[in-house]
This record gives structure tokens, sequence and C-alpha cells, in this order.
């Protein structure tokens, strides 16, 4: 008997893998026959292509394809920048940057009087500041500079840990840093106060070391010498804005942060006010910081945060400080980013800030950190690639764990023709399996569309339900939420196009995170300029949202390459939203006082009030042929409704827009979309 029980019991486990696998055989047959069409579609293009170009027309007809290639791309530079409007306008950005430039170099240092003030200051806390710098054949002007800027420091209860590994031919590093030393002790000899604040051993620490151990082994040495509460990390041919340290306090002080950083800039030769880049950063984002070392200077951290770990290892050297900001943000309870140009990197043929490949050994260096980051989190079976931007600013994908339903909700109208190429990018181009398409049609009144969804019924995948009263974005969505049987489920509209095969897998790897809320994806219009790129509160002529890199051309890298990697953003567009349906629900779905705009945004926000990150990734591409079908909000009615709606969303989330946008710097103007820096008149 028990014998025939398990024959049975066998038998059925074979019939169920039996099925399992001629099922995942199915579906890998289907795929294959989608990337062969794609494939022969390929080819013969390329054999068109390559009978034009053999051709003898082809070859006469050169000089003429160099003029229209010119007026191409003068006709590409024109749509990039919107027009010849559009084209002032960037030269009227360059002009602010020029002069932002100015305003945040020596002329941005504190006044004789301001700087007195602040040395003056008595913050609550008594707190010495440990400045880690590893020495190596440090030429001897970069030194120099450096080490003033220490000694311009504001707040003056600081020493400076100076681990030199110069090797014999330079010996006027130790030179230097001695008669430092002893400036420092007359100094300290004249205020007495802050000689018995610093101790016995002075300001200024430096051992010379028998051998160089490189970055990470250098200012691992510097560490041992160090006795401050918190530890900062100062390259040796860099310098610091005089009011960093105060700045610094200020935030621990008053914030309490335990991990601080602040903006930066790169500059050349000998002055500060040469500068290349000015790098305006976000405030914490892990996302952002696991693709790209956004944080980099001025590290500044809690001692206590090292304890059970390392400062620098050196199987990390060239991305040291990747790997370090990585362990020790993770274990921070406050993360503060101080949005103020404190830093300045200096580029020189040696260095990183002027080509990573005087160091490409860091390009390893820096994905085997990530991903030694990624497995502590949990992750497995992930890829880190470089991305066109930079070879140390990556592109993560994150494996997808089984095989979750989406349901894909797509409100309607009429408007056939949108709703058809909508629905067929997606049949036709889609990788992914596993979903449904829910159309909620909405008081349409043509022939046409019901016919369309006479055939489109006949599809298992899709269904249609229907919505009855006035229009509300809102509520149509809600309803069609309701219905979904999907794990996951999209927001779409009805006037997108797919263009990128694995759209979905591509935001379900983000929206399956257990901190993930909603993920948008890229946006194009027509003319393969942006339309969405994820949303910034605050921004635009309403002071409620608006989009980044609004009309920026698809090949455009975006600011400091941010159009090449997955981010945190406040909000992103429900033309194209993934969340998980439990989520959807947990926080109310789409608020319906919002009856047609900022439902998507003020969606977003009640997420990241639930304690989820809101993720952008360029990776998933779709046409958006926006306001299609609904029209735009410019005028009569339309525009009075909308400013209504702008009222009601900048009183709901007065508080919020007050502080600003998180993951967009308050150096930037909150009038254009293009990163334009404020300029302090």
């Amino acid at each position: 008997m028990e014998e025939n029980r398990e024959i049975v019991n066998k038998s059925g486990s074979l019939r169920y893998y039996k099925e399992m696998y001629e099922t995942e055989r199915l579906k890998g047959r289907a795929l294959e026959e989608k990337l062969t069409q794609a494939q022969n579609n390929v080819n013969a293009l390329q054999h068109r292509l390559d009978r034009i170009k053999g051709s003898v027309f082809w070859k006469y007809s050169k000089p003429l394809r160099s003029f229209v290639h010119w007026a191409q791309r003068t006709k590409e530079r024109i749509s990039y920048y919107g027009s010849i409007k559009g084209i002032a306008r960037k030269l009227d950005a360059k002009r602010i940057e020029k002069r932002a430039k100015a305003q945040h170099g020596t002329a941005g240092f504190p006044t004789p009087e301001e700087a007195a003030k602040q040395r003056e200051t008595v913050f609550p806390r008594n707190i010495k500041i440990s400045i880690l710098v590893p020495l190596y054949n440090t030429p001897k002007n970069f030194l120099m500079q450096a080490i003033d800027s220490v000694l311009a420091q504001t707040y003056e209860s600081w020493e400076l840990c100076l681990a030199d590994g110069s090797d014999s031919e330079h010996e006027y590093v130790e030179t230097v840093c001695r008669e430092y030393i002893e400036k420092d002790a007359a100094y300290l000899g004249e205020h007495p106060e802050l000689s018995k604040l610093v101790g016995d051993k002075g300001r200024i620490l430096y051992e010379r070391l028998e051998t160089n151990e490189g970055i990470s082994g250098n200012t691992n040495r510097a560490l041992a010498m160090a006795s401050g509460d918190f530890i900062g990390l100062f390259d040796h041919d860099d310098i610091l804005h005089p009011a960093l340290l105060f700045e610094y306090m200020k935030a621990i002080c008053e914030q309490g942060a335990d991990y601080i950083y602040c903006d930066e800039t790169t500059f050349h030769g000998n002055s500060i006010d040469k500068m290349i880049t000015l790098h305006f950063k976000p405030d914490f984002a892990i996302d952002n910081l696991r693709a790209n070392n956004y944080i980099c200077h001025f590290s500044m951290f809690d001692k206590n945060l090292l304890e059970n770990t390392e400062l620098f290892r050196s199987q990390f050297d060239g991305s040291q400080d990747h790997d370090m900001i990585l362990r020790l943000t993770d274990k921070a309870k406050k993360v503060v980013h101080v949005p103020k140009l404190l830093y300045y990197w200096r580029s020189h043929k040696d260095s990183v800030a002027s080509d990573i490949n005087a160091k490409s050994y860091a390009i390893d260096a820096a994905k085997g950190a990530v991903a030694e980051h990624l497995r502590s989190k949990g992750f497995e079976n992930f890829e880190i690639t470089s991305t066109k931007a930079f070879e140390t600013i990556f592109r993560i994908r994150y494996e997808i764990i089984g095989e979750p339903k989406i349901s894909i909700v797509i409100p309607n109208k009429d408007h056939v023709d949108d709703l058809r190429r909508c629905i067929t990018s997606i049949l036709e181009k889609s990788s992914y399996d596993k979903y449904e398409i829910i159309i909620v049609e909405n008081n349409s009144s043509t022939e046409e569309i019901f016919e369309y969804y006479e055939k489109l019924s006949k599809n298992p995948r899709i269904k249609i339900i229907t919505y009855e009263g006035e229009f509300n974005y809102s509520r149509i969505n809600n309803l069609g939420v309701s219905e979904a049987d999907g794990e996951y489920v999209i927001l779409l509209n009805n006037d997108t196009q797919v263009i990128t095969l694995n759209w979905m897998e591509e935001l379900l790897m983000y929206a399956q995170r257990e901190d993930v809320g909603a993920v948008g994806c890229t946006l194009y219009y027509e003319d393969k300029t942006i339309q969405h790129a994820g949303v910034v509160i605050g921004l635009g002529a309403h002071r409620t949202a608006g989009h980044t890199h609004y009309r920026v051309s698809c090949n455009n890298l975006g600011y400091m390459g941010r159009l090449c990697y997955a981010q945190n953003v406040t909000a992103v567009t429900g033309a194209c939203l993934m969340v998980k349906k439990e989520i959807y629900d947990k926080v109310g779905g789409l608020d319906e006082t919002f009856e047609v705009s900022l439902n998507d945004v003020d969606f977003c926000l009640r997420v990241r009030e639930a304690g989820y990150l809101n993720v952008f990734t360029p990776f998933a591409q779709l046409y958006h042929y926006e306001s299609a079908s609904r029209g735009l909000d410019t005028e009569g009615e339309k525009a009075e409704r909308y400013n209504k709606e702008s009222e009601h969303f900048r009183e709901k989330w007065r508080k919020m827009l007050e502080k600003g946008d998180p993951y967009y710097n308050t150096n930037f103007s909150l009038d254009r979309s293009d990163f334009a820096l404020k300029i302090n008149v």
C-alpha cells in the first residue's frame, strides 16, 4: 500500500515538473521567436544599407551628405535647446555659470568680520576634529596650500594628522610639515584656551613612514595618530573652504549628524577660482551612491562609526573612499549633506579629478566595492557595468525574484489610434511575459474605439472595465487597480509607446526591493527629446513640481551623468509608474481630490512619507505623446483647473515645499529644468 502511494506521489511530482518544464519551454520559444524576428529585421536593414553604400551614387554624393549632416546637426542643436530661443537660454546658462563660479570661489570666503564671528561661536558640543592626510611625494606648493587651508579654518578645534610615505627624493615634504608644526605651536602659545582644548601634542601631527603603504595604508597610519571625536578625510593636493569645519559643526549640533559631506568643485592651477566643474549634490541617496560615488569630498564622520570596521581597505585602493562611504553611511544614524561648495579638488595630470585612466585600477576597485556592499545587503546575482557617462558610473542590474504578475492599467477615452499604438507596442515588444492589461473605458463615444475594444476582448491578457461619471484621472486609475490581479501595478497613459524590450524588467527589479515604492522610466517626445527623467517638487512657475532635463536630447549624459544611472527621486510621473499593489493600497491610491493634475506627484510624496524610496531608471524607455489624449493645461477652463489644483497641492505639501526637494540641490534655480545655478544678487 505504501509502495503504491509513493509511486502515485512520484508520478504526480513528475507530471508537475513536466508541465512546468513545458510551460517554460514554450515561453522560451516565444521569446526566441521575438528575438529572431528582431534580428532578421536588423539583418535585412543592414543588407539594404550595404547595397546603398556600395553604389556609385553613394560615392559621388559624399559632399551633399556632408552638407546634409551639418544641417541635421544644426537642427538637432536647435531641437536640443528647444528653438533659437532655447539656444539663447543655453548661452544665458553659460553666463550664469560663469557668475556662479565667481560667487563660489574666493569671493565666497568669509570676510574678516564673519571669520572672527565664526571663531568666537560657542557650540553646545566640544568636538575635536581629526583631519587625515596621506602624503606621498606631494608637490611643495600643493602641500603648503593644503595645510594653509586647514590653518585658515574658522572652527579651530582640529588636529591635522599627516602620514608621509614620500621617497628619499622628496624629503622636503617632511621639512615643510615640521615648519608648519612650529608655526602652529607658536599660534597655540598665543591662544592658551585653544591649546588646552586640543591637547599637549598640538594640532599638527606628523609621521614619516618607513615605506609607502599606498592611499589606504597611509591614511590608516594617519588614523592611528588621531585623537578626535570626528574624522575628516583630506587629499594632500586639495583645498578646504575656510568655513568648512564651522558648517560641519552646525550640522552636528543642529541636526545630530554623524556623517557629513558637502558640494565640491574641481580646479586647475594654483587658484581655486579657475574652476572646471561645479558639483552640487543631492541629499543622501543610496541608489545614486551605489551607481556613482557622488558623496566623495569632504567626508567627515563620528569616529564611533569605525567600531568593528576598518577605515580604508587596501583591496579597494583607487576606490577606497567609495568602499568606506558605502560602509559608514550604512551604519550612520544621520547622514547630512551641507549644500555649500566647501571643497576644492585639484585637477592635474596624476589625479583622478583629471582623468580616471590615470588610475585605471580604480574602475575595478569601485565595482568590487559596490558588489561587496550589495552582497552585504542580501542581493545576489546582480550585474555591475560601466556606463557611457564615465567608467565609474555604473548600471546595476538586480536579479528579478520569481515571475510576479504585473497589471498594466490604462485609462482611455476614444483616441483609438493612440491606444492601438500603445497596446501593440506592449504586446509585440515586451520581453516580460506574465502581465495583464486593464483598460479603463471612460465615456468614449466613437464607433471605432468600441470596435477596437471588441477586438481586444478576444485577447486573454486584456480586460476592459467601464468607469462611469465625470472625468477624474485619479478615480479612474483607482478603479483599474482595484480590478488588478497582479502583485505589481503599472499606471500607463494611453499615449505612450514602448521602446526598450525589457522595460517591465527594468522597472520590476527596483519595485521588488523592500525599500522601494514608485519606479519611473525615461519618457521621450517623438523627436527623442526628454519629457520625463524624474520629478522635482517646487520646480516651475507654479512652484508645484516639474521635470528635470526637460527637452534635453536623448544623447545627452545629463547633469553630472544623471541620465545614465538609476537614482532616487522625490517623484516620478504617473504616465508610466510601477508600484507594488500592496503599497498602492497601503497609501490609499491616487488622491481623488486631484482630478487631473499632480495626483502622481502627490501619490509619490505619500509613498515617501510611508518610508519608501522612489526611483527613476533611464534604462526603461518609452515614447510619450504627451497630452495627445486630453490636450494641454495652458488655456481656458483647463488652465483655471490646473491653477486650482496647484494651489491645493501647495497647501497640502506646504512644509515639504518650504524644505525643498532633497534630491535637487538648493543652489539650482527653480525657474529652469536644466540645473542652472541660482545667482545671489
